[in-house]
């Protein structure tokens, strides 16, 4: 079955590369960047996302969306080879397909693809659902369903971009929200704690909110290059 696959990657700067020589730390961002530039134009999209300052655990991340698994194993290849590798971990990786939700009308139900609209936020999480969920009969999951994409469709600066990750990673769904304001993301959240598909949440955490970046500048806030 054709598709997209999309993928989230994480890094996080080992301290140590911050004190090396300035030449070593720039010609190692602009070895990473050089690679990831040159596979946007090979991938549906590939995009960078800064969480410096925000989150202790990374410091950006790629959104890769593509219709060949393997792209995902040659661009993580060639970038294990830049010298910023060496000093970067990547502390969470997800892996997802797109495919037609089971909830909407079986004449919309076309092949879904990814297409990021550039917002300047991302919301990313992994979310897993209670078993109990999957013994509900589908006129009671589909129903419940539709209160939730209702409530989400009133929220019209919020993008939703849900994939399906069952069986080839660990989360069930990768969940990714694009959006004007994080704060906008936090009253749609808030909004559907009072709805019942929260009744079968297992697990939606961690939660990661990015700033859209282009790859260099996202590099550049690893050692605050651009605030000098």
């Amino acid at each position: 079955m054709s598709g997209q696959y999309v993928a989230y990657t994480f890094y996080r700067v080992d301290p140590a590369w911050r004190r090396l020589p300035i030449e070593e730390r720039s010609a190692g961002k602009e070895a990473f960047a050089d690679v990831v530039e040159e596979w946007g134009g090979r991938m549906d999209a590939l995009r960078a996302y800064s969480v410096t300052g925000v989150r202790p655990d990374c410091d950006f991340f790629l959104w890769k969306i593509t219709e060949r698994y393997a792209d995902l194993g040659d661009l993580g290849a060639e970038l294990n080879a830049t010298p910023l590798a060496a000093y970067l971990e990547t502390p969470y990786s997800y892996l997802a397909t797109t495919k037609p939700s089971s909830y909407n009308d079986p004449r919309s139900r076309r092949g879904r693809r990814i297409v990021p609209r550039g917002a300047p936020y991302l919301v990313v999480y992994p979310f897993v659902k209670v078993r109990p969920w999957y013994s509900l009969p589908f006129e009671d999951r589909q129903r419940v369903m539709r209160e939730h994409m209702e409530i989400g469709s009133r929220f019209v600066t919020i993008t939703n971009h849900t994939t399906y990750s069952f069986g080839i990673d660990d989360q069930e769904f990768m969940t990714a929200f694009e959006c004007e304001e994080p704060s906008d993301f936090m009253h749609l959240m808030l909004t559907l704690r009072d709805s019942e598909a929260s009744r079968y949440t297992e697990r939606d955490t961690p939660i990661f909110v990015g700033t859209s970046a282009d790859i260099r500048v996202a590099l550049a806030a690893l050692d605050g290059a651009a605030a000098r």
